[in-house]
């Protein structure tokens, strides 16, 4: 009975804990979307660059998404990736990779997407194209102006740290209307508390 009780108090000392972790996180995640990456994303660049798109995308229906987001992902294992690569050496893409270069290893990637979730530019490559049946593009573009959406933190095979994904919802200043979102990829190791 003791080795029951003691196991009970193990357990949930482990689920206390891992609720002050992801509370911390959040919190840290939560002050910096609200100041650092919000300003990154004000920019009149990544706005003009989401409008741009918005008017090219908006009469897309979903077969038209799920073709180019099938291509997309045919093309992240292909030698030549001339749908990748136009993203990729777009301004857009250009100016938030600076950004993460800029981060000191605190952003993993940036990427942004269109009203219909589909990226505009981005960081480096993302496995997909389309974001929109995702819930880092559902939790904010369609929640609305303000909306920020902090994912779980999952541990990165490829870089061995912990991370999480911080989305936010991206707002027209001049219309003052949600027209896409942006979602950071954040070391938590680096993030603080």
């Amino acid at each position: 009975m003791n080795k029951l009780i003691a196991g009970l108090v193990t357990a949930a000392t482990l689920l206390l804990s891992t609720a002050a972790i992801s509370h911390e996180h959040e919190s840290a995640a939560k002050a910096l979307a609200d100041s650092k990456l919000k300003a990154i994303v004000a920019d009149a660049q990544v706005i003009g660059a989401i409008n741009a798109q918005n008017a090219k995308t908006s009469g897309l229906d979903e077969a038209a998404i799920i073709a180019l987001d099938k291509k997309w992902r045919a093309e992240t294992k292909a030698s030549t990736k001339p749908m990748i690569d136009g993203v990729l050496a777009n301004a857009l893409s250009k100016y938030l990779a600076a950004a993460a270069d800029g981060s000191e290893g605190l952003f993993t990637e940036i990427f942004v997407m269109d009203a219909k979730g589909l990226n505009v530019g981005q960081s480096g490559v993302t496995s997909d194209y389309w974001q929109g049946d995702e819930a880092k593009w559902k939790k904010t573009f369609l929640a609305g102006n303000g909306a920020v959406f902090i994912d779980k933190v999952e541990e990165d095979e490829s870089t061995q740290t912990f991370q999480s994904q911080v989305s936010i919802a991206i707002t027209d200043p001049a219309s003052g209307k949600v027209i896409g979102a942006v979602t950071f990829g954040i070391n938590i190791e680096q993030l603080g508390g």
